[in-house]
């Protein structure tokens, strides 16, 4: 699955998944308190990386946060600016996120890692790691399974990962898992979260 197999298959979905998912209301409580109480950790400022319509972003800049919005859809981040023109969104890639080194205190990653293939998530990790300053608090949400075993998702291939599993391939990339979260909603597949802090 390409970069550009993904943002082609999330562009021609953009207005219905902007129905199904494009406001905070529409998750889980127990997942707006564990990004809020994350973001509080964060020294500095905070990137949204796969932001999709913008919500999590502005969620975050009305708790106080600096906050900038990425993602790799077009349609997202002009739906975004249309809706949140008080927060900085743009294109851009999790290959190169055109930041400089350490120039943010915290990143967001929530199930926007999800479709990129087992052999390419060390590279968006270290990546992560680049732009991520020393101390620095990353989140990451994900479905909960099998290490790197692919699943039909509604939008385009995705893959699972354990805890245990995503927090080896952190380690690697220079973070130490924090916290740990799992949870499994009626009829909806598992899900997972690790908090971790750049070292």
């Amino acid at each position: 699955m390409t970069e550009t197999e993904v943002r082609d298959a999330y562009g021609r979905r953009a207005a219905e998944y902007v129905d199904l998912f494009g406001a905070v209301d529409k998750n889980p409580q127990q997942d707006k308190e564990l990004v809020a109480v994350w973001a509080k950790s964060a020294r500095g400022p905070i990137i949204d990386a796969g932001c999709g319509p913008g919500h999590w972003a502005a969620f975050l800049h009305d708790q106080g946060m600096e906050v900038e919005g990425l993602d790799l859809v077009p349609s997202f981040i002009e739906h975004a600016r249309r809706q949140f023109p008080d927060v900085r969104f743009r294109v851009a890639s999790f290959a190169d996120l055109g930041s400089p080194d350490g120039e943010f205190g915290g990143i967001l990653s929530w199930y926007s890692l999800i479709h990129i293939p087992p052999d390419e998530l060390d590279a968006v990790l270290d990546e992560f790691g680049r732009c991520i300053t020393r101390g620095g608090a990353l989140l990451l949400g994900f479905f909960d399974g099998p290490d790197g075993e692919a699943f039909p998702h509604a939008v385009t291939t995705a893959y699972y990962w354990s805890t245990d599993g995503m927090a080896t391939r952190l380690a690697r990339a220079g973070f130490e898992v924090l916290r740990t979260q799992r949870r499994t909603d009626y009829g909806r597949r598992p899900h997972a979260a690790i908090i971790a802090r750049r070292i």
